[in-house]
């Protein structure tokens, strides 16, 4: 801005006689100075106060906006889902029983297809010692999950390696949940040295029915808080370990008609296991990034429509609605428990079970992986299964090995 003010020209003589004139003239120049600056303010600022470059083009008269556009971030998966074939995505949502006496299956199916998981169950521990699993990973080309089902008394599979634990119940009755935490973490640790990542436990189920009964003792307690509290300790045990834990058996097993190993069983209504067995799964945050949510072949009459839990989208979608879980969602076994065999072959099974909002399709039986990706490749090029939710599931299972 120009500045104005005495001349040091001037004489003293003339500068008294004219100071009014001075004065008034320097107001009127200061008042059309602001004016102009305002003007040229106008002219040469842009909407976000920055002032437009010497070299930009002059202005027409329109009113110019800039508009800032953001850049999505990077999708960490998509180098790696572009690298993968379409069977070779499917294959990733497959979890498959493999005979456990040494590792002649397990290379035989891993290698062949690329499934993206393995089950070991059973009673013999020869594919579980002598670092039998260590080929078996080694001939996964992207990183391979290994379960088991420890949880404790009646459902064990390390046992006669690495020492007996107890069942959920012994372990609430006998144990704070600082010792759980510690046994889960020792057992865990032996999980992983033998090639194991994941168990198929804690069991979230809520029962004091006799131990021999389907849950039975296999639930910490009937009491909501008290199941949370050693269910909890007994997953951080084993992510301190590096061993990945499943929950289950939603939206709860420990109530229900029967044993799903043997046929359809039925759950409470809807308002009763929202009040109860479903209360354990809204404390899911607790229980870590990493965990994830096995869903049972369980009917329950105002919501799953006649289905298995399994095999029903309502099921899945109050999971990642009600309870806001986005984290890995399997099946339980859908090739061995009569509740969804008697319903659907195998390949049926498992195509009915993505479709419904699995991300990943267990089966302990072993088998048929071949005919299983027949079928479902058959439904994404039949419209019967997306391709998008192939995609969507299969994300789940990459950031749950960490790859992306």
């Amino acid at each position: 801005m120009e500045q104005h003010g005495r001349d040091p020209r001037r004489s003293p003589a003339r500068r008294g006689a004219s100071a009014a004139k001075l004065g008034s003239v320097a107001l009127g120049a200061v008042l059309a100075a602001s004016v102009l600056t305002g003007v040229a303010l106008n002219r040469d600022t842009s909407v976000t106060g920055s002032a437009v470059p010497e070299d930009a083009p002059a202005e027409t008269g329109a009113t110019t906006t800039t508009t800032t556009t953001s850049t999505p971030p990077p999708d960490p998966c998509a180098p790696t889902l572009a690298a993968l074939t379409p069977r070779a995505r499917l294959a990733q949502l497959l979890q498959v029983g493999v005979n456990p006496r040494g590792p002649q299956d397990a290379l035989s199916i891993v290698g062949s297809e690329q499934v993206g998981g393995i089950f070991v169950g059973g009673d013999d521990v020869g594919l579980l010692s002598g670092n039998a699993l260590a080929a078996v990973h080694a001939a996964a080309k992207l990183p391979l999950t290994v379960s088991v089902d420890d949880e404790g008394g009646r459902v064990q599979r390390i046992d006669a390696l690495d020492g007996d634990i107890p069942s959920a119940r012994t372990m609430t009755r006998t144990m704070s949940t600082e010792q759980v935490r510690e046994l889960a973490r020792v057992r865990g640790e032996a999980m992983k040295a033998r090639g194991v990542n994941t168990d198929l436990a804690p069991v979230l189920d809520l029962t004091g029915q006799a131990a021999n009964t389907v849950i039975g003792d296999r639930s910490f307690s009937p009491d909501p808080a008290t199941a949370v509290s050693y269910a909890e300790a007994f997953a951080e045990g084993l992510r301190q370990a590096g061993v990945v834990s499943v929950v289950k058996h939603f939206p709860g097993h420990g109530n229900t008609s029967g044993d799903s190993h043997l046929g359809s069983v039925t759950a409470p209504p809807l308002a009763q296991l929202r009040a109860h067995d479903l209360a354990p799964y809204r404390e899911l945050p607790r229980f870590g990034a990493d965990v994830q949510v096995m869903v049972g072949h369980i009917e329950v009459p105002d919501l799953t429509g006649g289905l298995p839990a399994s095999l029903s989208p309502a099921a899945y979608e109050l999971l990642r609605g009600e309870f806001a879980f986005d984290g890995l969602v399997m099946t339980d076994d859908l090739g061995a428990m009569r509740a969804v065999t008697d319903l659907a072959d195998l390949p049926d099974a498992v195509l009915r079970a993505l479709v419904a909002g699995a991300d990943v399709a267990l089966w302990s039986s072993g088998g048929r992986v071949g005919e299983v990706l027949d079928r479902l490749e058959r439904a994404v090029a039949g419209g019967e299964l997306s391709a998008e939710r192939v995609d969507r599931s299969l994300r789940r299972v990459l950031k749950s090995k960490h790859v992306c």
